[in-house]
């Protein structure tokens, strides 16, 4: 079976000769942008034989935010067009994977949801995380304006990077669902729609589209506000959560589920037997988590992103684990 193959039967719970493997990084320095990106991705995924290629946004996580100095001027945040370099240059570096590697591998592209691309853009103008959220609480109107805008732009690219850059599929990652950010009603008033706006309209052009729960920063989740999102393939942080592959098959209403993999890093640690564990521990937990849950509608990842300066070694033996079943 080949790796496409493998991919999208994996997706759409049919019977698979291995469980495909899939994991990814943060690419940085010169190798975040430009040709040179598009080379490094390549060289990753070639030297892993991975079953997938998520192509990372690096670069592009800031939304371009007008000057914030009150809460109307967020009305000010308008949508972009096709040709903006924000969007263009993302389709572009999309299309030149998908061109290289789109015929033996599936391809799917980072797209944040609304509420990320803000906080990232508000960071970058000096706003903190804890003045957004007091733009909300003081004037959501105004704030809720920005996130429509910003989803029309994250629509536009997931589309253009699915019709035009040729990808499978986006991976759509949801954050702030944190149990001391929002209650639920408040969350699914000023939050909900920008996320469901850019995923239903990704799953206008593609079936394949997947869903991540992000728990990167080691605080659990709200699960239950993302828990009914449209998408075929569901990825959260198992053990932020504490939910495991096998557990989270009811939570995902028997989607396919991706991840199983400890990925927690930062400037000081790198915890998760992924970065731990011998090569026997390694594939032995591997061949575990595919047992336990069974090969039926499964893809083996991390929580979150992997530390790039993790050996790359280490994911081809989590690859021949899974190829050994």
């Amino acid at each position: 079976m080949d790796k496409r193959t493998r991919v999208l039967n994996a997706m759409n719970k049919k019977e698979v000769d291995h469980v495909p493997v899939g994991f990814w990084f943060h690419f940085g320095g010169t190798e975040a942008a430009g040709d040179a990106c598009v080379e490094a991705h390549l060289k990753y995924y070639r030297e892993t034989d991975l079953d997938f290629v998520k192509i990372m946004c690096d670069g592009y996580f800031n939304y371009p935010l007008p000057e914030i100095k009150k809460g109307e001027d967020w009305r000010n945040v308008k949508p972009m067009s096709a040709q903006d370099p924000f969007i263009r240059e993302q389709v572009e570096r999309a299309k030149a994977i998908v061109k290289a590697i789109g015929k033996e591998r599936c391809v799917f592209y980072n797209v944040f949801a609304p509420f990320s691309s803000l906080r990232f853009g508000a960071d970058a103008i000096g706003i903190p995380d804890a003045e957004v959220m007091k733009y909300i609480r003081e004037d959501k109107n105004s704030v809720m304006a920005a996130l429509d805008a910003i989803a029309q732009s994250n629509a536009l690219l997931a589309e253009l990077l699915i019709t035009e850059a040729g990808c499978d599929g986006v991976y759509y990652c949801v954050q702030g669902g944190e149990y001391d950010r929002f209650r639920p009603e408040e969350y699914r008033k000023v939050i909900t729609p920008s996320d469901l706006y850019v995923l239903e309209h990704a799953n206008r052009y593609s079936d394949n589209n997947m869903l991540h729960m992000c728990g990167w920063a080691g605080n659990r989740n709200q699960l239950d506000l993302w828990r009914d999102y449209p998408a075929k393939v569901v990825n959260w942080a198992v053990y932020v959560e504490g939910l495991s592959l096998e557990e989270g098959r009811g939570f995902v209403e028997g989607r396919t589920a991706l991840g199983g993999f400890e990925t927690h890093w930062d400037e000081h640690i790198q915890q998760g037997i992924i970065y731990t564990g011998t090569k026997e521990e390694l594939q032995e937990y591997a061949k575990q988590l595919i047992l336990n849950h069974g090969k039926t509608g499964l893809m083996l990842g991390g929580d979150c992103t992997i530390d790039a300066r993790l050996d790359w070694e280490r994911i081809r033996w989590v690859v021949e684990a899974a190829r050994s079943l």
